[in-house]
């Protein structure tokens, strides 16, 4: 049981201080979770503290590889409609 952080996280330091394991650390290009230490915060919280802080959508996987925040979780856009309102903004 652990939670992977991959290459879309931004290095924000929200989650290193909350980890009650002590399992994020710093690395190139961005932190990563050691396996061996993450718990998924069982038996300290009812929430993994990383996946309810970090900013970014689709930053942090469990085990399966499924997003925790997935795209539109955080800001409540539908992926469609934001890919749709991007297209609109690069063709200004």
């Amino acid at each position: 049981m652990a939670l992977e952080i991959i290459e879309s996280c931004v290095n924000c330091w929200a989650c290193a201080p909350l980890c009650p394991n002590q399992a994020i650390y710093e690395a190139a290009p961005h932190f990563l979770i050691d396996a061996d230490k993450c718990t998924e915060c069982v038996g300290d919280f009812a929430d993994a503290q990383c996946v309810a802080i970090c900013p970014i959508e689709g930053a942090i996987l469990d085990e399966l590889g499924v997003e925790l925040n997935p795209p539109g979780s955080l800001t409540g856009i539908p992926p469609e409609r934001m890919a749709a309102a991007m297209a609109e903004i690069r063709a200004r």
